[in-house]
Parts: C-alpha cells; structure tokens; sequence
C-alpha cells in the first residue's frame, strides 16, 4: 500500500520567506503540507539504480542520434545541429542537472521512464528545501530523507569550475523576468555555486547581452560560464569560437526531446525501466500520445482503440509527437495519481514527488517524502 504520514502542517511563512510565492494556486494548495509520503531504503536503492542506468542510455541513445543524423525525428531545430554536436564532443561533464519524471517505485510497482527534463527542470526549490524543511518540522523521529540535491549540484559546479579557471571561474546566472519560480529555481543554483566559494552573478535574460566571443552581464562583464533557464529549442545558435560555456549545454536538447523515448525503446527493448515508445502509433496498445518538446502536461492525449479518452490543450502542437505505452500510475485512496521525479546531477542525488490527475499538469501537487528507519 501507499504509505502517507500525517505530520504538523508547516506554516505558510516559511514558503515566504525563501521567496517560494508560488505555493497555493486558485483551487488547492500547491504544496501539500500535512502529510508526507513514507519511503524504504530499498525503493529508495531502486530509484538510484533505475536513474543511472537510465543516463547511460541517454548518453548512448544520443551518440546514435548523431551518428546516424537522425535530428530531424526528434524534432531538432536545424540552427542548433551544430552546436549539439560540438558541445556533445567538448562538453558533456557540463550538463549541471536534470530530472527524471518515473512512475512506479512505490507500491510494488516496477520503475518506468515517463519522461527526462533535461534542460530547464524545475521543482528544484521545492524538492531541495521545502521538503527538508517540512520533515525537519514534522516531528518525526529518527527519519532521512534521499536530498543530497544541494550538496551534489555544489559538487558538480565545483567540477565543472576546474575545467577552466577553478574557483577563479565566474558564473553567470539568468532566467525572464516576472516568472517567481523561475527566478527563484535560478538564485538556488547561484546560491548552490556561490556556498561551494566559487564566483557568481544574476542577471535577467532581457538584460544581457553577446560579444564577439562571451556572454556578458548588463554591465558588458564576461564569464567562463552561463546557466539560463530557458528551452534550447527556442534559442537562437551561437556562432563558434563562444569563449564562455554554457550549463546544460545544447546537447541536452536531445535528451529534453521526447522523441528520445523512441530512440531508446528501439535501442534497448529488454529494459525494465522503459516502456514501448515509438513515432508511429501504437498497434493494439493503450498509449500516451506527446509532442517533442511540450511541458506541464500540455498538448498529451491517452488513446485506447482508436478513441482518445483524455486530453490536454496547450501551446506545443506544432511540434511533432512520439507515442509511449500507457503505464497506471500509483494512485492513492482518493484517486490522487503519483509520479516520482529524480534529480540527477553527476549521479542520482535527490527526489520529489507529484501528485494529482491521471495527466499531471501544472495543477499537480507536489509532496515531500521520508525513509523510514526501518
């Protein structure tokens, strides 16, 4: 059974005191604040083993991806070809993060691929402190928690500094303005590289701007490095020779497209860890029909026998779509669906949960979790 535990509900000052504006939407609190989701340290090791694995096969499904020209399937922006492949050769060590989306492990369910954010995963705040706060205010005795988010993202800035100047290396950080969670996801990454003594800087996107060879701050500043959380597909390429280096680099474009689940449904059909994903429609299957590069649980239908029985509208049907075998997701006794979400930064270090209808949107809850000492 799905093990929750009621705990003291965590006042609503401490969101807003780390900024996190976000936690209640029009309808429900977004964060769910009395009860926490109780975990084993053997489903733990299983999600830590699933991820892992599955990053290798990202990895190998994109060496075949670009050996084989196969961009365009996945929905590639031609302007971008290029410096995927460059930066796939030169920079792989700099993808800072991303986020597996995973159904099952819970429950006695068996672990299932739903989906990698790649390159602007968020739930970060929310996953790295609020939940740690909430089980530090829970009362619950003698408890872990699988967040070692913070300190693994810090190890990986720490790494990725080395590969130029060290601790000498200047960090620049961007995100639109106007957009709380984003601006907040990105100031915990500076605050992350900031803890781990390196050098850093936030500035909006709006604000910024390009030379000849560096991205520059709205004070024409230069830096080694740049994260901006904002979707490669709708950034323009840079030109070669750009002396600064960017955090999840152009080749996580690849793993972000959905189109992915099908390269490597067809590279590694005995996984246990995927579901049969294809970019034709399934033949006598229950599937999920999704765009490329759609986000928020917009534009996705589920199919069974030709009739599409659920559907979500949004603002990514112009991409092209790919189809992956329906899994049912954990449910709870009120209906409430379940989906883990795994961050992985060098190696699985973290996770959160989700919950909500049977297509989770952006009106999902998210829910701490726990491990239980025995």
């Amino acid at each position: 059974m799905l093990s929750l535990t009621e705990i003291a509900p965590l006042e609503l000052s401490y969101f807003e005191q780390m900024g996190f504006s976000w936690h209640t939407d029009s309808t429900r609190p977004y964060v769910v604040r009395d009860k926490m989701l109780a975990l084993t340290h053997t489903e733990v090791d299983a999600y830590v083993n699933a991820t892992s694995e599955l990053y290798r096969m990202y990895e190998a499904g994109a060496e075949y991806v670009i050996e084989n020209n196969l961009f365009d399937a996945l929905d590639i922006p031609k302007n971008l070809i290029e410096s995927i492949k460059e930066s796939f050769e030169k920079e792989r060590d700099n993808h800072l993060y991303g986020r597996f989306d995973l159904s099952g492990g819970i429950d006695n369910r068996p672990i299932k691929l739903i989906e990698f954010n790649a390159d602007t995963p968020t739930l970060l705040v929310e996953s790295t402190l609020i939940q740690w706060m909430m089980l530090q205010k829970s009362g619950l005795k003698e408890c872990a928690q699988f967040n070692a988010i913070y300190e693994g993202i810090q190890k990986k800035f720490i790494a990725i500094a080395s590969s130029k100047k060290g601790s000498f290396s200047k960090f620049l950080f961007s995100s639109i303005s106007g957009v709380d969670e984003e601006i907040e996801t990105v100031k915990l990454l500076q605050n992350m590289a900031k803890d781990a003594g390196l050098l850093t800087h936030f500035t909006y996107l709006e604000e910024m701007a390009f030379s000849e060879d560096a991205v520059l701050d709205e004070e024409e500043r230069a830096y080694e490095f740049w994260f901006k959380l904002f979707p490669w597909e709708e950034m323009l390429a840079f030109e070669g020779g750009l002396e600064t280096s960017l955090l999840n680099p152009a080749f996580t474009l690849l793993y972000q497209s959905k189109g992915m689940l099908a390269i490597l449904s067809q590279l590694f059909p005995d996984s246990p860890y995927l579901l049969e994903s294809s970019f034709e429609p399934l033949q006598e299957k229950k599937y999920v029909k999704k765009t490329m590069f759609g986000r928020e649980g917009a534009n996705i239908d589920i199919v069974a026998n030709g009739e599409t029985l659920k559907s979500t509208e949004g603002a990514y049907g112009e991409y092209k779509v790919v189809y992956q075998e329906y899994v049912d997701f954990v449910r709870d006794g009120d209906g409430e669906y379940y989906q883990a979400g795994v961050f992985y930064s060098g190696e699985p270090c973290g996770i959160g949960f989700r919950r909500g209808a049977e297509i989770l949107d952006n009106m999902s809850q998210f829910i701490g979790h726990y491990v239980k000492s025995v």
